[in-house]
């Protein structure tokens, strides 16, 4: 069992699952730890994410917790493998872990849906957008850091071009296909990448446009990773301290249901995609 100084989201997640079935079970931590040969600590750590647990673990304290679900079980299982170095972790130190966990987020969730009033989704922004962004941030970040947070973004967006790549559905407001962040051209620049990546087999773009008036959630965005089972979903929201991880049931079902009525209210693929091009092209003749 090997200790994380600072845990991962996804440890975390196991971690807080274990716990949950735990309690749901209505076993303490120490008849938990019995159940493994060991002590209080080694649960409570396994459950905080401070330490690995193996596939056979899981499998153990699943079944002695009474668990039945074996699509959840196995999602657990799959949870524990993946000992390969990612991409992310040479980020790790460099920039602010909450980047890594959402990296990490997006590589193994199944499906992304996206919405954003004012912004467009980091997996979409062309590397000049994302500049922009980043040099706006307060307190102003020096030169190196901002170009080491492009080289992060641009490298998440790999995901979109892997083989069976996931499901990426990304509503956002006309509102933010206007706001012209880096000026007329790299505006155009970003609106064409977009609208490129909108005829991606697996990817869906949907605008929807001021005259639709108000619309649940406005002023909202929400990011929502889909996992093997919908017990292990979930949601990121950007915060002005850092993104934050929710997963609970209540949460999931809140973001879930505001998305589905996003994306009643959007234009349908095409008219979007129109939509984002005409916009394009009028800043064009500008």
């Amino acid at each position: 069992m090997v200790a994380s100084k600072i845990p991962t989201v996804r440890r975390q997640r196991l971690g807080t699952e274990l716990r949950r079935l735990r309690e749901r079970a209505g076993m303490s931590a120490t008849a938990a730890a019995g159940l493994l040969g060991g002590n209080q600590a080694q649960i409570s750590n396994i459950e905080s994410g401070r330490h690995g647990v193996s596939a056979d673990r899981v499998r153990t304290l699943a079944c002695n917790y009474e668990c039945t679900d074996e699509e959840l079980i196995s999602a657990l299982v799959g949870m524990t493998g993946d000992r390969e170095r990612h991409w992310w972790e040479e980020y790790r130190g460099v920039l602010p872990s909450a980047m890594q966990d959402l990296a990490e987020l997006e590589h193994h969730a199944t499906a992304l849906r996206i919405a954003h009033s004012l912004h467009f989704p980091g997996l979409l922004q062309t590397a000049e957008h994302a500049r922009t962004v980043f040099r706006q941030v307060v307190p102003t970040l020096p030169p190196h850091e901002v170009e080491h947070r492009v080289s992060h973004r641009i490298k998440r967006q790999t995901i979109l071009y892997r083989d069976a790549a996931a499901s990426l559905t990304v509503v956002l407001h006309e509102a933010a296909l206007r706001m012209k962040f880096g000026g007329p051209e790299v505006t155009r620049d970003q609106l064409r990448h977009l609208a490129e990546a909108s005829t991606l087999s697996h990817v869906t773009i949907q605008v929807i446009p001021f005259d639709a008036g108000g619309f649940p959630g406005s002023g909202q965005s929400a990011f929502y990773a889909a996992a093997p089972v919908p017990q292990l979903d979930t949601v990121q929201l950007d915060q002005s301290h850092g993104p934050v991880f929710l997963d609970a049931e209540a949460q999931l079902s809140k973001y879930r249901t505001l998305l589905d009525r996003l994306e009643a209210v959007a234009l349908t693929p095409k008219k979007s995609r129109d939509f984002i091009n005409d916009i394009a092209h009028q800043l064009g003749k500008a």
